[in-house]
């Protein structure tokens, strides 16, 4: 038997440092976060939903200037 202490990796949503949100297609939150399965933001990161934003959370710039730019 080892008494080896074996480290968990921290896991993140996306790599974005800081805890950012991203802007992915509406419908596919809701399957993603029941089922698990990954979205693609606009920015291209691919990640699971587990969490939603709350009013003021900060918002992933590349998404942001994507998004912005598909309004004008």
């Amino acid at each position: 038997m080892s008494t080896e202490v074996l480290e968990r990796p921290d896991l993140k949503d996306a790599d974005t440092g800081p805890e950012m949100f991203h802007y992915v297609r509406k419908e596919k939150i809701a399957e993603s976060a029941v089922m698990g399965t990954f979205v693609i933001a606009l920015c291209g990161e691919k990640f699971p939903v587990t969490k939603a934003p709350k009013p003021g959370s900060p918002v992933c710039p590349a998404c942001k200037e994507i998004y912005e730019s598909m309004r004008a």
